[in-house]
């Protein structure tokens, strides 16, 4: 990296850090004097609330990198420019994508870093979060039991489970049913139990006590069970993490409760979208640098209002026409992911062109 690289990179990550910083530090403020009455009413200790905003602090780096970013790239190009910096690093023979190399590869590593941070950490962290929200600021004292869930265990086979307590792994009033084949049902037998736990031993489902009916042509057989296996594949971990907040959940884990909804017969389509969209989100990062760097490197009547103006208006644009697609591709035909990355896609167009008529 040359002497030019290493300066120019300073000016932006500079510029980036106190960006992100006053953001960061507005963000909690206001959001601290809104829950200030419940964390007081709620006799909240200090400790508490101050490993809340711990907590916190990587959900409002998640939302806030991409501005943060692209106020860098404007405000750090622009004072290049406004010093005529840039007119004499072209004077000297660099191309303008030579000069502004740096800054792009830096935000595409944001953008890869931030898959992981938005994908692993931040779920992590909003899951101390809730529990703090749940426990001083909801009064709800820990999560729930889990009533009335459904799932189709595969196309013959339904279970009920009418309660179920994540913390003993204990489900009550469970109903399997059993229909031998899913072109023409006929329903084979059915287990109605009082109780249902999770073996971990086993890793698998044992029905405590229940009764087995099952179903001839001229007769039902009659039966009382105990102690008895099922074949029933969702775990108690899947069921547990229906209660979860999907802000704590991983990347991975959000694909596998979205599994669980589909075994529950649940339309899961906006879910998928949802998933596919938070994969996407962040290589934003690299899409508005180079969206907001072509616009501040070119100095224009108007200052550098006219271009933090115009940024903003891509800005608005692209978060509209992402929350616009996302809901309409709920009812198009459409494969998730095309419906996920299309904002990133076409708006990485847009800055590819702005970046060509800086005639590279």
């Amino acid at each position: 990296m040359s002497i030019l690289d290493r300066y120019v990179l300073r000016q932006f990550v500079v510029t980036l850090v106190f960006a992100l910083v006053a953001l960061c530090t507005i963000f909690i403020i206001i959001d601290l004097f809104e829950r200030l009455d419940k964390f007081l009413d709620h006799k909240t200790p200090i400790e508490e609330i101050l490993t809340f905003y711990v907590a916190f602090l990587p959900y409002v780096l998640e939302i806030l990198t991409p501005v943060a970013l692209m106020l860098a790239g404007l405000f750090s190009i622009g004072r290049l420019s406004s010093n005529n910096e840039i007119t004499a690093m072209r004077s000297s023979g660099q191309s303008p994508l030579r000069m502004l190399l740096p800054i792009l590869v830096f935000s595409l590593f944001m953008s890869v870093g931030q898959v992981y941070f938005n994908g692993w950490v931040s779920p992590r962290a909003a899951t101390k979060r809730f529990e703090i929200e749940r426990e001083y600021l909801e009064g709800a004292g820990g999560r729930s039991s889990l009533n009335d869930l459904y799932f189709r265990e595969s196309p013959t086979m339904n279970v009920t489970l009418r309660r179920y307590d994540p913390n003993s792994n204990v489900a009550t009033s469970v109903t399997i049913e059993e229909f031998g084949s899913a072109t023409s049902p006929r329903q084979q037998w059915r287990i109605d139990a009082d109780s249902m736990r999770w073996d971990s031993t086993s890793a698998s489902w044992v029905i405590v006590a229940g009764t087995k009916r099952s179903f001839f042509k001229d007769s039902i057989s009659i039966e009382e069970v105990r102690e008895l296996p099922v074949s029933f594949s969702v775990r108690q971990d899947q069921i547990a993490k229906l209660q979860l907040n999907p802000e704590e959940m991983t990347f991975p884990e959000l694909d596998d409760y979205i599994g669980t909804l589909k075994k529950g017969g649940k339309d899961t389509r906006q879910q998928e979208i949802d998933l596919s969209g938070q994969w996407a989100f962040p290589f934003v990062n690299f899409i508005v640098v180079l969206i907001s760097v072509p616009f501040a490197s070119v100095r224009r009547r108007g200052g550098m209002a006219v271009n933090i103006a115009a940024a903003m208006v891509l800005a608005i644009t692209y978060i509209a026409f992402t929350k616009i697609s996302q809901a309409a591709g709920v009812s198009i035909d459409v494969p998730v992911d095309v419906i996920g990355w299309s904002a990133n896609v076409i708006f990485l167009f847009v800055g590819l062109s702005l970046m060509a008529r800086m005639r590279l």
